[in-house]
């Protein structure tokens, strides 16, 4: 008999027993760390910028020599040169004189602050004239101004995109510290279970699980390892198990999750190592399994692709970003349903929803569990706490993205 606990009782089970399964690292080139989380805080050894530079197309000036000026009473300076990109000032900046500068170009000793080049005239005849006052600082970009040498600009737990990736340039940093990405064992359970390129025979089934789960797992960050599929004996299942955890770090198991005669897996967790769960208050998902062998997490999956998908979306993938460093930040939006959605089941249920062009309106797809193409269609999903009749149509509801 399954004895079940609720979604968030779960995730807290999950995050007291698997605290820090993972704590080791890896050491990479910045410029392939794309996707990867940072192992420890990351501190700029210099000031980026390097030298104080113009943001405008304009002229280096002081700020002083322009007060005053507009369009009837012109600032008069005196144009010492040009400042080519890449190069620098020869002489600092005296009062009454400016120089030309280009978006990027350093600004020379003295100048505080940049001209736009659309707020003066140049007649020719080696002045400028300026028209519009300029503040110090003004159309500037100071050294130090985006980090300073020895400043924390990118925090331990940080998940690396371009944007990082850039910052890291920026400051010259060639090597980081990174999480090392943990390994998943993956086993598909079931004697109705045929490879998916094979043709399925009377009462075989084409087994969806292992592919669907090692995508699954390499999206979150993890390695996944598929052993392959294991017929639904028990000594057979058990060596799978002891095998798998030699390997990896962690074990996903689909099939023989529920409490029927064949399904076995609960019992050999238990003998193997402990069982923390054994049912979980999710529709789809109910017959799931949490445990540990040598304190390693063991998750028994429901054999159907739908629930075992929405369980790993759910559980499981909080599980692995806890070991891949990660901070889960679903990508939520908010729609309001086409249709009326009747729910009273007493566990919390979770439906794959369509959005349209526009991205207002979410239609509700009725898929059972033991199907998966239909939810190929789906952007995200709702759910509907436990105890709910449902949602009207009509009504906002939160969709997390896929």
């Amino acid at each position: 008999m399954l004895t079940v606990l609720g979604l968030e009782e779960a995730k807290k089970l999950a995050k007291e027993k698997f605290k820090e399964l993972l704590n080791s690292y890896d050491d990479i080139d910045s410029a392939s760390a794309l996707g990867r989380v940072l192992f420890e805080d990351i501190s700029s050894a210099e000031d980026v910028p390097g030298f104080s530079r113009s943001t405008v197309d304009g002229y280096a000036v002081r700020a002083c020599d322009t007060y005053g000026s507009s369009n009837s009473i012109p600032a008069i300076l005196e144009c010492k040169g040009e400042i080519l990109m890449g190069d620098k000032a020869e002489g600092a900046l005296e009062g009454g004189d400016c120089y030309k500068i280009s978006t990027g170009g350093m600004l020379p000793q003295g100048a505080d602050a940049a001209l736009m080049v659309e707020d003066s005239q140049d007649l020719g005849d080696g002045l400028i004239y300026g028209v519009k006052p300029v503040a110090p600082g003004e159309n500037t970009a100071l050294k130090g101004d985006d980090v300073k040498s020895g400043e924390i600009f990118l925090k331990k737990h940080t998940l690396l995109t371009a944007k990082e990736i850039g910052a890291l340039a920026a400051t010259g940093i060639e090597k980081v510290r990174v999480f090392k990405k943990p390994t998943v064992a993956i086993i598909s359970t079931g004697d109705e279970l045929i490879k998916p390129k094979e043709k399925p025979g009377p009462g075989e089934v084409r087994d969806v699980n292992g592919r669907l789960l090692a995508a699954a797992v390499t999206e979150s960050g993890g390695v996944p390892l598929f052993l392959g599929i294991i017929k639904d004996d028990r000594l057979a299942i058990e060596g799978a198990i002891k095998e798998a955890l030699e390997k990896a770090d962690m074990l996903l198991i689909s099939g023989g999750s529920s409490a029927g005669e064949r399904d076995m897996t609960v019992d050999i967790i238990g003998s193997l190592g402990e069982v923390f769960m054994h049912g979980l208050a999710l529709k789809p998902g109910k017959p799931t399994i949490m445990g540990a062998v040598d304190s390693k997490p063991v998750i028994g999956l429901p054999g159907h692709p739908v629930a075992a998908f929405f369980v790993y979306k759910e559980l499981v993938e909080t599980i692995i970003l806890n070991m891949t460093g990660a901070k889960l930040v679903p990508r939520v939006i908010s729609a309001k349903l086409t249709t009326n959605y009747p729910s009273n089941h007493g566990r919390e249920e979770i439906v794959p929803v369509k959005l349209s062009d526009d991205l207002s309106f979410a239609q509700p797809l009725f898929i059972m569990s033991g199907l998966i193409t239909l939810l190929a269609e789906a952007d995200g999903y709702i759910k509907i706490p436990r105890d709910n009749e449902g949602f009207e149509k009509g009504k906002l509801v939160d969709i997390r993205l896929f």
